[in-house]
This record gives structure tokens, sequence and C-alpha cells, in this order.
């Protein structure tokens, strides 16, 4: 194997490697005009006048990494308070995403129900995989069937998926988070297919019965894009090894697989029953990655229902100085 020598600024760099100097070549740390040595040569020569440096560089695209599945998507999201997002498909790429969750889609994107969440191992099986695929979401919480929406049209295909209450999508690529995310059961939203939705049991016995998001939490495992959503606004934690975090447990949106999730009691029996919290809270421990939302649904849905006619709450909130005396004229 040939030993190389770069001249940079009068100095002399090396020993390089043949493929340590085509590498360093083909990024641009060094260019053609760049004067290189190797035992052999009568002198210093231009890599560029260097036959065996400049080989015809192959243009077939690197095969696909091993165990690579999801399909690769672009994605932008739009609005604020009540986001969607919008998925770019190429020709035969496929997004998969909860039943009615869809907003709209071009013209030649086709909506498909399937068994479970369209993943490689839960769609390349036979019919007891599938319904493998699909007792994962049911024990979630979840249904049977996800719809999965792929693109047969030529060049570009949109399809839009809205949140269902305010507050923010997350998107979250798996691979930057070695595969897997764990989150509450009804984040998600929408995943490039090959995604697989799965279920992740937590150990300890205090997040099985006191825990806000239950024994079970959903659990992302893939290499592709999804997108999760959230309550209200979204705040990002990074835990260091060994520093916990305390939550409230309906505020808990995800974490990386590496954070410890437990539940705590809130250790004094007065501030738990008037102090208007949660008994309990969840305690997160790194190291690692959470998501946190202000707003969980379960709070929304509470004032909502407070307030409803139903529960005599139909004046909550108003500001009338007559209050309950004005509403006897209202029926």
């Amino acid at each position: 194997m040939s030993t190389w020598y770069v001249a940079v600024n009068n100095k002399s760099i090396g020993p390089l490697s043949t493929s340590e100097l085509t590498s360093a070549l083909a990024s641009g740390q060094y260019s053609g005009s760049t004067m290189i040595w190797r035992d052999g040569f009568s002198g210093w020569q231009p890599a560029s006048e260097v036959t065996e440096l400049n080989s015809p560089v192959s243009t077939t695209p690197p095969p696909p990494v091993s165990g690579q599945q999801a399909h690769e998507i672009d994605y932008e999201i739009f609005g604020h308070e009540m986001q969607f997002v919008e998925i770019e498909l190429d020709p035969q790429e496929s997004v998969i995403s909860e039943a009615g969750a869809m907003m709209y889609m071009s013209d030649q994107i086709v909506m498909e129900t399937i068994f479970g969440d369209g993943s490689q191992e839960s769609q390349s099986g036979g019919f007891l995989d599938k319904m493998m695929g699909a007792g994962k979401r049911l024990i979630t919480g979840e249904g049977l069937f996800i719809t999965m929406f792929t693109y047969n049209g030529q060049g570009k295909g949109k399809a839009a998926f809205a949140s269902p209450y305010p507050g923010k999508i997350i998107p979250l690529d798996l691979k930057n988070y070695n595969g897997r995310i764990i989150c509450q059961k009804d984040a998600f939203l929408c995943a490039a297919k090959g995604v697989s939705i799965g279920i992740a049991f937590q150990k300890k016995i205090g997040a099985a019965l006191f825990g806000g998001e239950g024994f079970i939490m959903q659990q992302l495992d893939g290499d592709g894009l999804t997108f999760v959503h959230a309550g209200g606004t979204i705040i990002e934690k990074e835990l260091a090894a060994g520093e916990t975090l305390r939550v409230d447990t309906g505020c808990l949106v995800a974490l990386t697989q590496t954070v410890n999730y437990d539940i705590e009691f809130v250790g004094n029996v007065k501030s738990a029953i008037f102090g208007g919290e949660s008994f309990f809270f969840a305690s997160l421990t790194g190291p690692g990655h959470v998501w946190l939302q202000s707003l969980p649904f379960s709070r929304l849905a509470g004032r909502i229902y407070q307030a409803a006619p139903q529960t005599g709450g139909q004046t909550v909130g108003e500001g009338s100085v007559l209050g309950g005396i004005a509403s006897m004229f209202e029926r």
C-alpha cells in the first residue's frame, strides 16, 4: 500500500494511506493543485496529475444501509396553536397515520387501511404477523387499523395531517435517538412507512399503578421520521447522567430509552389533598432527552366538562354582576 505526503503551507503532512488521501480530496480538504509525494516519485506533483488518485468515480448510488426500512420523506409544519404537518412524497413513498388525522392529500395518493403499523415485520409475514402488529396497537388503546397513504403519480405528492387539539407537532428522526422513542399512548400522529409502533412496559410498579400515562406507553422504533403531538407549549430537557426532573404525570410527552422513569408520592398528605396538585409526580432520571407539554388533554377536557351545561357550568367564567340570577331567565 502506498504511503503519501501532502505539502500544505510549506509543511509536509503525512504519512497518509491512499484511501485517506482520496477521501480528503473528495471532501475538498485538499484540491487538485495540492502538491503530493510518495516513494518512487522524482519530485512533488499536483494531485490532479496523479493517475491513480483520479480514477473515474462511480455514480451508482450506494445500497441501502442494512436494516434501514423507513421511507425518506420531507415535511413542513404550518400554523402556531393548531398546527398541521404537510408531508412531501416521491413516487411510491408512503406515510402512515392515525385514523381521522388526514387533512388533505394530492390527487394521485392512494389511501389504504391496513392491519398493524405498516412496518416491515408486520407486513412481510402472514396473517398472524399482521394480527400481532395490530394487537400491539390495540393494547396501547389505539384501533386495530392504521391508514397508509402512498403516492402513485409522477413528481411530488403531498398529504397533510392535522393536530387533534391546540398544541404543537414535534418532528422526531428516530436515527438521532438510537432508533427508539417512548411516548404517551395518544401522542402519535403520523410517520414514514417503516416505523414500528409498539408497546413499552414500565418496569416499576409505581409507574404501573399511578402513572398518568398508565402501565403501557407507545414505543416508536425504526430509522425514519415520526411526528407526535402535544398540548400547549412544548418544553425540551436534556438530562445529564444522574440528573432528576420531577414533572406532573400528564405533562410528560416523550422520552428517550436511556431515561429512567418512575412515579413518586408527593410526600405531603396535606399538600396532596389541599394543594390542588396530583398525589404523584413522574420522576425522570438522566441521561437522556425528554419532551414535556404545558397543557395535557386531560386538563383541557376537565375544564370543558366543568363548563358544560349538563354539569351546571354554563355560567362558569362569565363576568356578569347578576351571576346566577340572570341565568334564571335563559330558559
